[in-house]
This record gives structure tokens, sequence and C-alpha cells, in this order.
């Protein structure tokens, strides 16, 4: 038996979930997470490009085209870092794989 896949960007929103719970915002000034995503400016840089790609991912299942071409990262959303070792790990490392004759 396959285990269903869960919904569209949930690892992304749990990421950013987890994030924002332990920022000084909650944790210290007792807002809520709701009032710390307000102030994205006071965020730190980690929250905010989790921000960006789960905004990324959403935008991404309300865009016809990229519905159809698969809902990947804008470079914006990579260039964040914040998925790129699982990036690289899902495409797998070309330059590793290949042989040492063409990587020269």
């Amino acid at each position: 038996m396959s285990s269903k896949p869960g919904p569209a960007c949930q690892r992304e929103r749990d990421d950013l979930v987890q994030c924002i719970l332990r920022t000084d915002c909650v944790l210290k000034q007792n807002k809520s997470p709701k009032e710390c995503l307000q102030a994205k400016t006071e965020l730190p840089i980690q929250c905010q490009q989790l921000l960006a790609t789960y905004t990324d991912c959403r935008r991404g299942l309300l865009d016809m085209r990229r519905r159809f071409r698969g809902n990947h990262l804008t470079d914006e959303a990579k260039r964040g870092g914040v998925y790129e070792s699982s990036l690289d790990a899902a495409r797998g490392d070309k330059e590793a794989s290949a042989p040492e004759s063409e990587q020269k």
C-alpha cells in the first residue's frame, strides 16, 4: 500500500509555523503568531524566507500555467536557500554522479 501525499504546501506551512512559534515575538513579547506575521520585517530572515516559499507554493496552486507544468519554486524562493539542499537531493547532484573525466 502506498501512502497518500499530504495536502499541497503542507510541509512549507508546517516549517513556517514552527519558525514563527520560536521567534522572540511569540516567546518574549507574548504576541499571537498572526500578529507576528503582520509585522513581517520583525521576523528573522529564516522565517521571512519560509514565508516567501509558502506564499510562492500557494500562488502556484492558483496559477494554471504552473499547475500544468508543475508547482516548482520560483528562483526567488530557491535563492532563499531554505529548501536548497532538499531540491539538490531530489534532482540528484549531477556533478557528483558524473564520471571524473567529464568533470574536468
